[in-house]
């Protein structure tokens, strides 16, 4: 694992310390030696994990990080805080600075190294979701990194998964507010609790008897539904070869008992956040893979989709030997429609001929809107006379309803022309059988309009 880490601090013999310290583990090291210096170099070149010291002179680490998170540029980068104060109030600071973690001086280098892997891990995944969500002009990329993590959200579910119930009664007791913490003594109940419950962090214990706890945290890193559920390693003190392991595999992070409550909150809060904020990064990326794919006036799917799902229908249709038809429909006229009522009137009657065409569609059936007025429909396991018997059906349907345009609700009589075509087997192609299909289309409105006319295969 690869990864440029900047350590900042004042002190030269620090910074040299954890540059040894992460040179070993073949990551790439920039330093700075003040805050202002740090925000420039994550301003202007990559940066994948922070490691930022709390007391540096003009403006201490708590004032850095704070900046970093409130920039949309920088507000994903994981900020790790290291400080020689071990005081719970100075993890609070950090917390509501918007630091990722916490680790004291004199810094232990399993705990360093775990963090700084578990960090790159989540920027990395965090950088590819970014780098999908911005090729879309349509998202608000600055919005959406600079909405807080969870706020104005409901409290957070986390589920702990431990044989004893005085661990899950102490954690929770210790909870602030803003957590809601269930629980499940059952490894394999819990598994599927976790599955099914709607979960935004898993807590799963080392002390489970006659049970992996790793193979439990691998199965559920495995599961699509929780693979990117985070997972805290709930740990004895001395268990460190397990907690590597467990690193290894998946896990997010690691507490260790006794757990100190500000530090559980802080961590959960962690996780918690890093999860929303990546949830929100998906949400908009499937939203921009639909938005490409989707004509926004009909909401039917657009003639880039067409381009590329109709050749994965025809081939299976071949492969098949089973019948497929394409018919081409043209709103005739519609020009004229425009012209008397705008390009309101128009989109009016696009909508509702979409609407209408749906309806009279199957659901394995292919709906396009081709461009402008034409639309195409892709009807798999049909043959030509189906097809034009479904086409003589919605030009019928159409013809006898009319439309109603505008605010006043005024009538109009709209007509269409509709050019069927069927595939050959496999001496055909795609683009004949489109072809064949707006041949059979102009012939329609050159003989008249407001007909179906097919190409017999």
């Amino acid at each position: 694992m690869t990864a440029r880490i900047l350590v900042v601090d004042d002190i030269p013999a620090n910074v040299r310390l954890l540059e040894v310290r992460l040179l070993a583990e073949y990551f790439e090291v920039v330093t700075a030696n003040s805050g202002a210096e740090a925000l420039e170099i994550c301003e202007t070149s990559k940066v994948d994990v922070v490691l930022l010291d709390v007391m540096m002179p003009e403006m201490d680490g708590f004032e850095v990080c704070r900046r970093l998170k409130s920039d949309p540029a920088t507000a994903h980068l994981p900020v790790v805080m290291i400080t020689a104060l071990d005081q719970v109030t100075d993890r609070v600071r950090g917390l509501e600075a918007g630091a990722d973690d916490f680790l004291t001086k004199p810094v232990n280098d399993l705990q360093l190294m775990t963090r700084v892997k578990s960090l790159v891990r989540l920027k990395m995944l965090t950088d590819e979701l970014r780098l999908r969500t911005a090729t879309a002009a349509s998202i608000g990329l600055e919005d959406l990194l600079g909405n807080g993590a969870g706020s104005g959200q409901d409290p957070a579910k986390v589920l702990l998964i431990d044989a004893r119930k005085q661990t899950f009664e102490k954690i929770r007791s210790r909870l602030k507010g803003g957590i809601e913490l269930d629980f499940a003594s059952d490894p394999n109940a819990g598994f599927f609790r976790a599955a099914e419950g709607g979960y935004e962090c898993v807590i799963v214990s080392t002390a489970l008897p006659d049970v992996d706890p790793l193979r439990l945290c691998s199965q559920l890193r495995s599961l699509d539904r929780t693979r990117f559920l985070p997972i805290i390693l709930l740990a004895d003190r001395d268990d460190d070869p397990r907690i590597i392991r467990g690193l290894e595999l998946g896990v997010n992070d690691f507490l260790v008992r006794p757990v100190e409550p500000h530090e559980l909150t802080a961590r959960l809060t962690t996780q918690i956040r890093r999860k929303r904020y990546n949830d929100r990064l998906r949400a908009s990326v499937a939203q921009s893979i639909e938005m490409a794919v989707t004509d926004a006036l009909t909401g039917l799917h657009n003639r880039r989709y067409l381009d590329n799902h109709l050749q994965t229908l025809f081939e299976r249709a071949v492969a098949r030997r089973r019948p497929l038809s394409v018919m081409i429909v043209d709103l005739d006229r519609f020009k004229s429609i425009n012209d008397r009522f705008g390009h309101d009137g128009g989109d009016d009657v696009l909508r509702e001929f979409a609407r209408r065409l749906r309806q009279n569609m199957r659901g394995i059936d292919l709906i396009c809107r081709f461009g402008g007025e034409e639309f195409v429909v892709v009807m798999p396991d049909t043959d030509g006379p189906v097809a034009e018997k479904v086409a003589e059906r919605i030009r019928a349907e159409i013809a006898r309803t009319p439309f109603m345009i505008g605010k006043e609700g005024q009538a109009v009589t709209v007509t269409i022309s509709v050019g069927v075509s069927s595939a050959r087997g496999q001496a055909d192609d795609v683009r004949s059988l489109l072809k064949r299909a707006d041949m059979a289309l102009y012939e329609a409105k050159k003989s008249g309009r407001n007909k179906v006319v097919g190409k017999a295969a």
